[in-house]
């Protein structure tokens, strides 16, 4: 996850300052030799294509922050985040690819960077080959699955993620439901937010808002980084030195990138950021052909679907849009915990428009929902907003019916038991699609490509 903040230096390298601003910030980056002795690797490309990892480094994290955005566990010393980042050969596009931190890998043979032993290839979690064996195994294990060749390698942690946001002013996020994570502290109400680094750190972070767990995690990921491209390019500071220097210094502090990635890289970069914005851009992730793979002495994995994903990683290598052959849909079936069927619905109108109470009930039924196919009219009249009563109890059921209502209230009503009420608000205009999370449900990691002015906020510019 603070590979998106990576990025932002990628982004923010479009002011075009001068050779010698640049070179400058050059020398604040941190070294690895990310690609010592490697032989065998894969023909490169057309473009660049840049590794992106996030580390679950927390040293300079305060005893304040660790409290206040629950980063108190011990690091694993692993890749949180894994993300391939390709910059087209016209400097015109960048197609972001998420790779799953739990995709079943198998790493070549390599010497064990902690213990200095010799290890022969061998199965393991991707996010693990860091662990074993720093940034070079994991390159390594990464083009071994892709084939795609890595021009460049960069890495950031916690601290340069919440500096970078905060000297942005804040990104702006929209959610048409609660977005409440327990493990991470996340509580956001339905609507538009400014988040601020801290917030914004458990916004990414978050695994257990739905039942999507890391696939839904990174599907925020990209919205977050596609809505931090449209802060950046949207806000002057690619065109203002004076704030250009600021997010730099706080950003490439807590950064390491090989040694190649130096003032030319940079240079190019910034020429090809310097019109970009979230339409440039576009996002997905590896498709997973088998959720739940299990693995001895791993535990559970996700496999990639290795006809899909090598269309995929064709595309890279040949320099082609992802999104090209996109066909054209309707907006995807959110996923939920709980199956529609279970969930009992009685539906009331708190307007003075006569059917719509009608109308809701039959948008859920056809969606799924067990509704009661009688609408009655409410007690009071005049609601503004839409709201979902329900018992505490059942809340799993409630955040399932809220997907399908988006910018719904929720209400909790103790004693209620486990019929739901909705009570149609003057809001309403019509119901989303939503579909249950199952433990080897593979169509839930069929993401699909998305540009990045198709997931930020509308008129989110300038916020």
């Amino acid at each position: 996850m603070r590979a998106l903040t990576t990025l932002s230096v990628v982004v923010l390298a479009a002011a075009g300052i001068g050779h010698a601003v640049v070179a400058g910030l050059d020398t604040g980056i941190a070294r690895v030799d990310a690609f010592k002795d490697m032989k065998n690797r894969p023909q490169g490309s057309h473009g660049m294509n840049v590794l992106l990892v996030g580390t679950d480094g927390r040293d300079r994290i305060s005893e304040a922050e660790r409290r206040a955005y629950r980063l108190g566990g011990a690091p694993c010393h692993c890749t949180d985040t894994i993300m391939i980042v390709h910059i087209s050969e016209d400097l015109d596009r960048a197609s972001v690819v998420s790779l799953p931190r739990d995709s079943y890998a198998e790493v070549p043979a390599h010497v064990d960077e902690n213990s200095g032993q010799q290890h022969g290839p061998h199965p393991i979690k991707l996010n693990a080959a860091y662990a074993e064996g720093g940034p070079q195994l994991t390159v390594r294990t990464v083009e071994n699955m892709t084939h795609v060749k890595i021009d460049h390698y960069l890495e950031v942690d916690f601290t340069s993620f919440m500096k970078t946001v905060d000297v942005l002013g804040g990104v702006q996020i929209c959610t048409p439901t609660p977005m409440k994570d327990s493990y991470t502290g996340l509580d956001l109400a339905p609507g538009t937010h400014l988040l601020k680094g801290g917030q914004a750190l458990q916004y990414v972070r978050a695994r257990h808002v739905d039942g999507a767990s890391d696939l839904g995690r990174m599907k925020r990921q990209q919205r977050f980084l596609a809505a931090l491209i449209e802060r950046a390019t949207s806000s002057g500071v690619l065109l203002n030195p004076m704030r250009f220097r600021d997010v730099t210094r706080a950003v490439l502090g807590s950064v390491r990138a090989d040694e190649g990635f130096g003032t030319d890289e940079l240079l190019d970069l910034g020429r090809a950021m310097r019109n970009f914005s979230p339409s440039s851009s576009e996002f997905t992730t590896v498709p997973i052909g088998q959720m739940n793979y299990q693995v001895k002495g791993i535990g559970s994995t996700l496999k990639w679907d290795p006809v899909k994903a090598d269309r995929l990683f064709t595309s890279l290598r040949d320099d082609k849009p992802l999104a090209m052959d996109r066909p054209k849909q309707g907006p995807a079936a959110a996923p939920v915990e709980v199956d529609p069927r279970q969930i009992r619905v009685q539906v009331e109108n708190g307007t003075e428009t006569a059917g719509l109470a009608k109308r809701l009930d039959a948008a859920l039924a056809a969606t799924g929902f067990a509704t009661t196919h009688r609408p009655v009219t409410a007690k009071e009249q005049g609601a503004a907003h839409t709201v979902i009563s329900y018992d505490p109890r059942w809340d799993r059921s409630a955040r399932s019916l809220a997907a399908a209502l988006p910018g719904s209230e929720l209400h909790p009503v103790k004693g209620r038991g486990p019929l739901l009420k909705v009570t149609v608000g003057a809001d309403f205009q019509d119901t989303g699609k939503v579909r249950r999370v199952k433990a080897h449900d593979t169509a839930q990691t069929d993401q699909g490509v998305v540009r990045g002015n198709e997931v930020v906020c509308s008129g989110a510019q300038g916020a």
